[in-house]
Formats: C-alpha cells, structure tokens, sequence
C-alpha cells in the first residue's frame, strides 16, 4: 500500500517564507543604508558649515588686518612727513650761522691787495670774483684758503685776467679774477650729523662663516 503525501503547500509556503525574509533583508538593508547616507551627509553637512564659518572667520580677520596695515603705512607716512620737516628744521637750524662764517672766514683769509666784487653761494659751493693786485695776491689767497681755514676748502681758480675796469680809487693796473671753493660743515652742522649718527640703529653684523 503505498502512502501519497502532497508537498506543493509545504514548498509554496517555504518559498513564501523564504520571500518575505528576502523582502524584510532588503529592506532592513536600505532602511540601515539610508540611515548610513543620511549620517554621512549630515556629518558632511556640519563639517562644511564649520569650515565655512571658519572661512568666515578668517575673512573677517583678514579684513581686519588689511585695516590695521592701512592704517599703520597712513602713521608711517605721516612719522617719515615729521621726520623729514624735522630734518629740515634741524639743517635751518645747523646751517643758520653758515653765511656768518662764511664772511668772517673771507674777511680772515682775503690778503691785502685783494678786492672782492661778488660772493654767490649755491648750496655748499661758493663763487668769489674780484680785482687782484697782481697774480701772486691770487695764488696767497688761495694758499690761505686751502691751509688756513677752518671753513673753506677745495679753492679752485676759474680764470684771471687782466681787468677792464677797477674800483674807484685805485690807479694802478689790476688783475680780474674769479674763483671757487667749497663750505665745510659748520661746528653745528657737525654736531647735528654725530647726534643722527649715534640715535640711527647700529647695523646688524653679518653672520660668521661656517
């Protein structure tokens, strides 16, 4: 006697199982993905705001600092504008007496038998023209200004000749000359370049070679 036992139910609701498990993994699977995709992008997300608020941090910063250095080159021009009407006062202030050692050192060092005409003065450079009595009281005048002064130097003789014309009074044939010579710093100027040079900063020595 033999025994039939149908197994199509038993296999259908196998397979039937079966598929509800596979459909409950997969969608475990994306719910578990997109959790997984949603985590990411918020951390993403919060880590490009960050970076974006520092970006902005830095910006404004930097905006600030563009400000600060503004403002300190506006304060370094105007200290270099005050340091140099500064300087200008001191030169006035140095060279003041200059025209006054100028004359007394010409009175000093013009020998007798010289008549001056015309001291012009450019800067540290003087032009002196005048009669002489002879050519010798030319080439005194010049020892005398190159050894003797104390604020006259450099005496070069531009040209000699024999005069045209001489100054009221005088009879006898004259010399006309012209020369130049250069001005020596005064005692104030001096002092004004030994103090500048003690205040300016000592260079820093070069490193020693290895």
């Amino acid at each position: 006697m033999r025994i039939r036992v149908n197994l199509l139910p038993h296999r259908a609701e196998r397979r039937e199982r079966q598929k509800k498990a596979f459909l409950f993994s997969t969608g475990l699977s994306l719910l578990v993905g997109g959790v997984l995709v949603f985590a990411v992008w918020s951390a993403l997300q919060q880590q490009i705001a960050g970076q974006r608020e520092r970006n902005e941090f830095i910006a404004a910063e930097n905006r600030k600092l563009d400000l600060q250095i503004r403002e300190i080159a506006t304060l370094r021009q105007e200290i270099d504008a005050l340091v140099s009407r500064q300087r200008a006062v001191e030169d006035l202030q140095a060279d003041r007496n200059q025209p006054v050692y100028l004359l007394d050192e010409l009175s000093r060092q013009v020998p007798e038998g010289i008549y001056l005409r015309s001291v012009k003065q450019e800067d540290k450079k003087v032009t002196v023209a005048g009669w002489a009595a002879s050519n010798e009281r030319v080439s005194e005048f010049l020892r005398n200004l190159q050894g003797n002064s104390k604020f006259l130097e450099r005496p070069e003789l531009v040209e000699i000749r024999v005069s045209g014309q001489q100054p009221q009074g005088v009879q006898r044939r004259l010399f006309e000359f012209s020369l130049h010579f250069a001005l020596k710093p005064t005692p104030e100027r001096a002092e004004l370049q030994q103090s500048q040079k003690a205040a300016s900063p000592a260079k820093a020595a070069p490193p020693a070679k290895q």
